[in-house]
């Protein structure tokens, strides 16, 4: 077989083997020679052992001989250059193989990539070309596959064989960055040297043919700030402590250039954006050295005055500031607080101002970053001060009291009128305006309390109690009397102090009994007192019996010294037949002073008991039975009294259906405006009718009268008053009277005649008695009732008529 390849520095020509079989010696040496060839070759892995399978074939069975057998192939290029621009297309190589006699009788048929589009054959002559512009970026290794077929009986006259076509590289591509846009940061004042970002290019070129894909970097734009690698493309800091407050941002351009950087290479660039990041190497300082604030006197605390800054260049948390006061003269009163926002340091009030006392103040208000950074601290005290100056103004401020809140102690007998203590204020300002006191009677609705205007002393109106309230809590008022405007209130707490008032009483109603058959020395009832007084060192109380009867036959009285006394019997045995209830008094005294004591009584039935001592009986009934009334004589008893019930209900029934006798005589009388009493009194000389000394002394009025107009249903009894004082005034007298009927029970439900000492002037009219016209010799003239008015016209109809109207 002959084979024919191209590299790019020879060409390999044909050479004819013949075999000589009787030089072995030459034959290894020309065999190896030829092995060492093949190895050389473009063919690689399995193609070059498939060749040297068909190229040689050693037996090594007999040893004696080697065989070569002939090759039927023939190619003469292998390798194609990428963008080939000639007008023609470009020649690959050549298939030929020895059966070929040149006579047309063979067919050349190509197979494998781009077989039929990239590469074409002539069938006739085995000729190869490239029909189309390869470009190696795309691919660069081309496997074909070439045999020769017998036209006339289509068989192949040489097995398939495969071979490789390679695509050349030329430098047609430009290195490329990653990025078209870098970003990236540095902190100000770093060294020379320090790295900022690595930027990377490549070649889409062949780097191992040739420098056409090596690249190195360089600086266009951003010297002398920056530099580059020209091998690794990092990009470094070229000056030293580039400050971020004079430039923060640069632009930067580096160009990757392929050929190694030579003449005629291809070139990309891309554009670094650098940012300075900052750090805190620059202290705070205040614009100026003075501030000027000014501050009403009464500023609550806590008021804003004013904002002071100094100004940092820094930034982020590099420029954060804390404001504070230095110590000395008004570091006490005011404060100064850092706005976390604007970086602004707020001056407050701290304590009440006072103009009368201090009417300027100066500051010394210091500002210190709070992130300082240890390798810049060589550059100075990362701190500034300014003085600040605060001037108080003046203003009408209201009276204030010489304590926030007073407490006072009064013992609860003090006397009405009695001072119990004082409160004082002032008028703080320069005018010292006078100040009156009162008490706010929302605080005392009782009035309990009151104060003196002039010098605030608190004085009691009404008796105190502590047993019914043991606080009083009042606000008292203190006000400019030049001003009412201006005006304080403070709290007055009163403590009543307990007085030994109250004596000591049982601290509950005790039912005691005792059993008929208990033996003498036994405990009947334990009692216990109460006392509403409190006294410092606890209550302590004493039992004893009544002076009046110190020795009692019956019970016993036994103090047990611990506030509580016993009941004890005396004798054995007691009998409800000869007393059946016994009254005990005992005498309760405490421990304080003055002494307080009274007298309480148990009452102590005797009842009927089992032998346990258990109460069987103390009511009526065991009594009577004890007696020796029988069963039938109660019930008669008892039927007794129901029909006494019955007869007294039936009595009353009987009187209320009597009917009254009325007061005016006929319901049809013409004279229907007149009323006619049985009694009209003797008039205004009937000195005996009424006395008035009678209301003057009410001890000299009757027991009891009774209506004469209308005959009462019962006969009541006048319940009796209290007598009253001697000369009262008869109107208070009578309205005095008038109460106690009014709230009566058992006064009449009916009206009753009522006469009056005093009747008032004479009547321009005449009597109307009828009682002298029974003597005269004609009869009554009645016209001049017609003259005397609208309010006399029905009784001058009435007697006015002719005579035999009246007839």
């Amino acid at each position: 077989m002959n084979l024919t390849s191209r590299t790019d520095t020879e060409i390999f020509v044909p050479l004819k083997l013949k075999i000589m079989r009787t030089y072995h010696f030459l034959q290894l040496i020309v065999w190896t020679w030829i092995f060492q060839m093949v190895d050389n070759s473009p063919l690689q892995g399995k193609d070059n052992i498939h060749l040297r399978k068909r190229i040689v074939n050693l037996k090594k069975d007999d040893g004696k001989m080697l065989h070569r057998t002939k090759r039927g192939w023939m190619w003469n290029q292998f390798f194609l250059l990428e963008e080939y621009t000639g007008t023609d297309t470009q020649y690959v190589g050549k298939l030929h193989t020895d059966q070929d006699k040149g006579d047309g009788n063979l067919k050349y048929i190509l197979t494998g990539d781009g077989a039929g589009n990239l590469f074409v054959i002539d069938e006739n002559t085995g000729d190869i070309h490239a029909a189309k512009k390869l470009d190696r970026e795309e691919k660069s290794l081309y496997i074909l596959r070439a045999k020769a077929i017998d036209r006339k009986t289509g068989r192949q006259v040489e097995p398939e064989s495969e071979f490789i076509i390679k695509i050349h590289d030329i430098n047609d591509n430009e290195p490329k960055f990653t990025k078209d846009l870098y970003t990236a940061s540095v902190p100000e004042m770093s060294g020379v040297g320090t790295s900022v970002i690595q930027v990377t290019a490549t070649d889409a070129d062949d780097a191992n043919y040739g420098n056409s894909a090596k690249v190195v970097y360089s600086i266009l734009q951003g010297q002398p700030y920056f530099s580059v690698d020209p091998e690794s493309g990092i990009i470094k800091t070229a000056l030293p402590d580039m400050s971020r407050e004079n430039r923060e941002q640069y632009q930067v351009v580096i160009q990757a250039k392929d050929m190694g950087g030579q003449m005629g290479g291809l070139s990309g660039t891309t554009t670094v954006n650098i940012t300075l990041t900052d750090v805190n190497n620059n202290p705070p300082r205040f614009p100026q050295s003075t501030y000027q604030f000014n501050s009403l006197e009464s500023a609550p605390l806590g008021t804003h005055l004013g904002r002071i800054k100094a100004n940092d260049p820094d930034t982020g948390e590099n420029a954060e500031l804390e404001y504070s006061i230095s110590e000395g003269e008004g570091s006490d009163m005011f404060d100064v607080i850092t706005d976390k926002d604007t970086q602004e340091g707020i001056i407050t009030v701290k304590q009440n101002l006072d103009f009368e006392k201090k009417m300027l103040y100066t500051l010394r208000v210091d500002a210190s970053n709070t992130h300082p950074d240890p390798r810049f601290l060589h550059l100075g005290p990362f701190k500034d001060s300014a003085m600040v100056k605060i001037s108080v103004e003046d203003v009408d401020e209201p009276p204030v009291f010489s304590k926030l809140s007073y407490l006072m102690e009064v013992d609860e007998d003090v006397k009405e009128g009695s001072i119990i203590g004082q409160v004082t204020a002032y008028d703080p300002d320069a005018m010292n305006n006078i100040i009156k006191y009162s008490v706010d009677r929302h605080t005392d609705m009782d009035r309990v309390f009151s104060i003196h205007s002039e010098n605030g002393s608190i004085f009691t109106l009404k008796p105190l109690d502590r047993e019914s309230s043991p606080w009083h809590n009042i606000t008292v008022t203190a006000t400019e009397i030049n001003n009412p405007k201006q005006s304080s209130q403070i709290a007055v707490f009163i403590r009543i102090l307990d007085i030994n008032d109250h004596a000591p009483e049982f601290a509950m109603y005790y039912e005691t009994f005792v059993c008929e058959n208990a033996k003498s020395g036994q405990l009947i009832q334990t009692i216990s007192v109460m006392d509403k007084d409190d006294p410092p060192r606890g209550h302590k109380f004493f039992f004893e019996p009544v002076p009046e009867f110190p020795l009692n036959p019956n019970f016993t009285i036994v103090d047990n010294k611990d506030n509580t006394a016993g009941i004890i019997t005396r004798k054995d045995g007691y009998s409800r037949n000869k007393m059946n209830t016994y009254l005990l008094p005992v005498l309760i005294f405490d421990n304080d002073y003055p002494i307080q004591s009274s007298t309480g009584t148990l009452t102590i039935r005797v009842c009927a008991c089992d032998n346990q001592g258990n109460m069987q009986s103390c009511n009526a009934e065991a009594l009577m039975l004890a007696a020796g009334l029988s069963t039938g004589a109660l019930i008669a008893i008892l039927l007794c009294v129901v029909i006494l019930l019955t007869l007294i209900v039936l009595f009353a029934a009987l009187k209320r259906q009597r009917k009254k006798e009325p007061l005016i005589i006929s319901k049809d009388d013409v004279r229907d405006n007149i009323v006619t009493y049985n009694d009209e009194g003797g008039g205004e000389e009937d000195t005996q009718a009424f006395d008035i000394g009678t209301l003057r002394n009410p001890e000299a009025r009757e027991d009891s009268k009774l209506r004469r107009d209308v005959m009462p249903e019962t006969i009541f009894q006048i319940r009796r008053t209290v007598p009253l004082w001697e000369n009262i005034d008869v109107q208070d007298f009578i309205h005095r009277r008038l109460k106690e009927n009014d709230s009566d029970p058992s006064a009449p439900p009916y009206d009753s005649l009522a006469t009056y000492a005093y009747e008032g002037n004479d009547s321009v009219a005449n009597s109307l008695s009828s009682l002298e016209s029974l003597t005269a010799d004609c009869n009554q003239d009645y016209d001049y009732l017609s003259d005397w008015g609208p309010r006399f016209k029905k009784l001058a109809e009435m007697y006015g008529g002719d005579d035999s109207d009246r007839d």
